[in-house]
């Protein structure tokens, strides 16, 4: 099986379960996840919310901080003309 055909079999309970086992450590019957089973895991998250979800929905999306020092979205700031000052 390749990783489209795994991300392809994952349901969204299949994915929470993955989820909710990487956050607290363990199966949902106490079973500690080993490390192989946590990397495991977090590829399969990763892939199926690459898929599935948007950016701002996915594990981990920080938000853009808005700003003035460059312009807006897409523009670009035009330099200003001013004497240089040598000290």
């Amino acid at each position: 099986m390749n990783i489209d055909e795994l991300v392809n079999s994952i349901t969204p309970e299949v994915y929470q379960n993955l989820k909710t086992g990487i956050e607290l450590g363990k199966w949902a019957d106490g079973r500690a996840l080993s490390a192989e089973q946590k990397e495991h895991s977090m590829q399969a998250i990763i892939a199926y919310e690459l898929k599935y979800m948007s950016a701002e929905e996915r594990t981990g999306y920080v938000p853009p901080k808005s700003h003035s020092h460059c312009g807006s979205d897409g523009e670009i700031a035009e330099p200003e003309d001013q004497p240089l000052k040598w000290q």
